[in-house]
């Protein structure tokens, strides 16, 4: 499997007030989905989900089995302008944990988990979580976020606005489909209980993973089963109007979206720059010509052999 140096220069060319330094893999994205610093972070392993600190010196992924067998959340680190090496977060590692989220300010860590929670003996469905850096930039002990917000069903994929509200997937008797986004909205009491989107959004398909923006402007969501979708699902997005109003949602097009399942979208905090996992095959796969041994090895171990790998692109949501 080729890799790619972990240490770069720290004198990188700047694009557009950034840095190739900002974000592991000492790369730029593209005005097209390309791979997510290659040989670092997305390997060849089933790779997905990403999320950086508001300061910019941490990110979070998920690296899972492709049977779902294990499922451990990976923390780098950036000191004196280097990342470093990928290591499996301090609170994950033993339980299947995956779909990390900041909060606004940085201080708070959400993500799902099917760990048990305190004082039950055996492991329940999927919960979301919350855990909370410490003074020292470690983190804490993570705590469940409570009956209000989880359910006897699985809740995956957090996503948090800056006033607070949290928006979430969840398996919901109560919603239109199989899968629903859902809102928490956070109030000076906690939690109010989770609403279902508008038919705007959520329709009998299977909704999931959304990336709220910020300030609530937009929704960026994946969907499978739609009429309109490329293939194996694939995402979309939904503004709100000037009354609050969600919009009828819209796939976003070809290359973003492909024939293989597209979703777990994350957009940067500066909103220019798209991140989503895709489990697309390179074109390589669809050659013509006979493969050598070596050349087979590359493509079953490398990104784009059909396990999940994180894309990323320069993005404008106002022009979906």
């Amino acid at each position: 499997m080729k890799r790619i140096g972990l240490f770069f220069c720290l004198c990188c060319t700047v694009v557009a007030g950034r840095s190739q330094s900002d974000y592991p893999g000492g790369r730029m994205p593209a005005d097209t989905p390309t791979l997510f610093a290659p040989g670092l972070v997305s390997t060849g392993l089933s790779t997905r989900d990403f999320a950086i600190s508001p300061a910019g010196n941490e990110v979070f992924f998920t690296i899972q089995h492709p049977k779902f067998i294990s499922s451990t959340i990976i923390r780098m680190v950036k000191v004196a302008g280097i990342w470093m090496k990928p290591e499996v977060a301090s609170f994950s590692g033993v339980f299947r944990d995956l779909e990390p989220c900041y909060s606004w300010s940085g201080d708070t860590l959400y993500f799902s988990s099917d760990r048990p929670r305190a004082g039950v003996q055996v492991k329940r469905n999927f919960d979301l979580w919350l855990v909370v850096k410490k003074a020292g930039g470690g983190w804490g002990t993570p705590e469940n976020l409570g009956d209000t917000v989880n359910s006897p069903q699985n809740e995956f994929y957090p996503s948090v606005a800056k006033n607070g509200n949290l928006y979430f997937t969840v398996e919901a008797s109560y919603g239109k489909g199989s899968e629903d986004i859902v809102v928490c909205r956070r109030t000076a009491a906690g939690y109010e209980k989770p609403v279902s989107l508008p038919e705007q959004v959520n329709t009998k398909y299977d909704e999931f993973n959304a990336f709220i923006d910020p300030d609530e402007r937009y929704i960026l969501f994946g969907c499978q089963g739609r009429p309109d979708e490329q293939g194996g699902g694939d995402l979309y997005i939904s503004h709100r109007d000037a009354a609050g109003t969600w919009t009828a949602a819209r796939p976003l097009p070809v290359p973003i979206n492909s024939k293989s399942l597209d979703y777990c979208p994350y957009v940067s905090r500066d909103g220019s720059i798209l991140f989503f996992t895709s489990n697309r095959l390179r074109a390589a796969w669809y050659g013509e010509e006979p493969v050598t041994y070596h050349q087979l090895q590359q493509l079953l171990t490398e990104p784009g052999n059909g396990y999940d790998s994180i894309y990323w692109m320069k993005f404008d949501p106002r022009s979906y």
